[in-house]
């Protein structure tokens, strides 16, 4: 069932993020397996991911076995400026993110790099992904910690050599700053809202070229914060 959204969060949505134009739908491409193997003791840990509108991202993320959880949200810029309304301007230092907590038991950091270049962000086009366009849907890695670091920039280095690509990859770290949450309106999105049309166009093929591409981390519950 569609999800009922407040009125103003549904004219946010109306006039901002995640609109679906006419466009050829995204390719999946398969990210070549990581060379530098992310070693991540102990319990469970989280990673920020920004590739576009939240939605999908999340979306995807939340169909992972071993991620616990995913989180729609800002970073990059000040609390003051992270709300949907006011990053959807552009002009305020944040991207749309996704905080993904995961079991590295189960999932290791650098398979989630694979699965998100693979199926979520295009790791070619600056400022923008999809239909979206502007530095709040930037593809952007935020490491949490100095292993994410090293396993991210040695990807991001093979990713560039791989020959997977035939444009100039551009995709950038960034430094890790403080995550604010998203209006609830926008989390577990694409599970409440399975006919919104932004997600039967852009979103749900990314789930299943997740489940086609890699199998053995797929898991058909989705995970809910």
């Amino acid at each position: 069932m569609i999800r009922s959204l407040p009125v103003v969060a549904a004219l946010g949505l109306a006039l901002s993020a995640c609109q679906p134009v006419a466009m050829a739908a995204e390719t999946a491409v398969a990210a070549p397996a990581a060379a530098r193997v992310a070693r991540e003791s102990g319990g469970l840990k989280t990673a920020i991911f920004a590739g576009g509108c939240f939605w999908g991202v999340e979306g995807v993320f939340s169909h992972v076995k071993g991620v616990t959880s995913a989180v729609s949200g800002y970073h990059g810029g000040n609390a003051a400026t992270a709300t949907y309304a006011r990053i959807g301007t552009g002009m305020t230092q944040h991207a749309e993110a996704v905080q993904v907590t995961y079991d590295p038991k189960i999932v290791r950091y650098d398979e989630l790099l694979r699965i998100f270049f693979s199926v979520v962000a295009d790791p070619t086009l600056k400022n923008r992904q999809g239909p979206d366009v502007g530095p709040q849907y930037r593809a952007a890695l935020v490491p949490v910690s100095s292993e994410q670091r090293a396993v991210a920039t040695a990807y991001l280095a093979q990713m560039k050599k791989s020959g997977k690509w035939n444009r100039p990859i551009v995709t950038a770290l960034e430094t890790h700053k403080k995550f604010y949450k998203a209006e609830d309106y926008h989390q577990d999105f694409l599970a409440l809202n399975p006919r919104h049309s932004y997600i039967v166009r852009w979103d749900m093929p990314k789930v299943r070229a997740l489940k086609t591409m890699y199998p053995q981390k797929y898991s058909a519950r989705f995970q809910r914060d």
